[in-house]
């Protein structure tokens, strides 16, 4: 684990850092057939994916997806998502699904697309916005059974997804809100497990464990953060050119269900110590979305080009959830 430093003293006499918004370009977003893009001067800092993304050439198309978002880019311009990595092709940047579910007695996974039980697809576009310091969007989403079967195929879920993107104090932060609401006759039932749900993020490939680490808001790393609860947590990790770092934080509103959630973190044993993170609603207790019940949870992205500084992402978090 590379070291970080935990003295305060350069926080000042009081511990406390006002955060500003600072003056720039003010955020675009920008519709096309395929994508929906939020971009910061010559940056397109998000970019979702409303069409169907197929799987590397040779690789069993099962794994197209669309309704996720890839690439986020840090204000340094490079990427801090990573898409179809070979050992995970259903590893899809910035993507959520619930996994181990049951619904009218039946296993069904939304996350795994090779079961072909469930996906989760874009719908439509419900609204774009453009504000003076902030842009985003509002798109609907199915959580399918069944996909692909006639006869079977139903939509379980239907979620509005926003994401609302600002630059803030030299970071961009991101809202990211999902909204699930069962449209069904059915229960949809998650008995507890250890990954799945509403947040999930694979990081870029040559994120290493000589490279890069995570850091929670209880200071846990790749070597004892799993299933651990915590109010943020911060993945980072060398550019590709070598010069530099960028940091991709996710902070967990405390309003969420079972908040401070617990995590999903691989351990450097996983696939050389690559970045895979999940906040998992449901990986201590059961959880159910019963019919016409609706389920809300948000968290906040910080995407900022350096190593974490955890005393300012403890009060970016104490702002967004005060």
């Amino acid at each position: 684990m590379i070291s970080l430093p935990r003295s305060r003293a350069f926080l000042g006499l009081s511990g406390f850092i006002a955060l500003q918004t600072y003056a720039m370009e003010a955020p675009t977003v920008v519709e096309t057939d395929g994508t929906i893009v939020i971009r910061f001067g010559d940056n397109p800092a998000v970019t979702y994916q409303k069409a169907l993304v197929p799987p590397p050439a040779g690789v069993d198309p099962i794994y197209a997806r669309s309704g996720f978002i890839h690439p986020v880019r840090s204000p340094s311009g490079e990427a801090v998502t990573g898409i179809h990595p070979d050992d995970h092709y259903h590893h899809l940047g910035l993507w959520h699904a619930w996994v181990k579910t049951k619904v009218d007695g039946q296993d069904v996974d939304f996350w795994n697309l090779k079961e072909e039980t469930g996906a989760v697809r874009f719908a439509r576009t419900l609204s774009l916005l453009r504000g003076s310091d902030v842009a985003g969007f509002t798109v609907e989403q199915e959580h399918v059974l069944y996909p692909g079967d006639p006869n079977k195929e139903s939509v379980m879920l239907k979620e509005q997804f926003t994401v609302e993107a600002r630059y803030v104090d030299g970071a961009y932060e991101i809202d990211y809100i999902t909204v699930q609401e069962n449209i069904s006759q059915w229960s949809l039932k998650m008995p507890a497990y250890r990954y799945g749900g509403t947040i999930a993020y694979r990081a870029p490939h040559h994120w290493d464990k000589t490279n890069s680490d995570y850091l929670s808001s209880e200071w846990k790393t790749r070597i004892d953060g799993h299933t651990t609860r915590s109010r943020w947590v911060a993945m980072w990790g060398q550019r590709e050119s070598g010069e530099g770092y960028d940091t991709f934080t996710i902070l967990c509103h405390d309003e969420n269900h079972d908040a401070p959630q617990r995590m999903r973190v691989w351990p450097p044993s996983s696939n050389n110590g690559a970045i895979f993170f999940n906040y998992v609603p449901a990986q201590e207790f059961d959880f159910e979305i019963k019919p016409g019940q609706v389920s809300t949870m948000q968290y906040r992205l910080v995407v900022e080009e350096e190593r974490p500084n955890p005393y300012t992402i403890d009060q970016r978090w104490r702002r967004y959830t005060e």
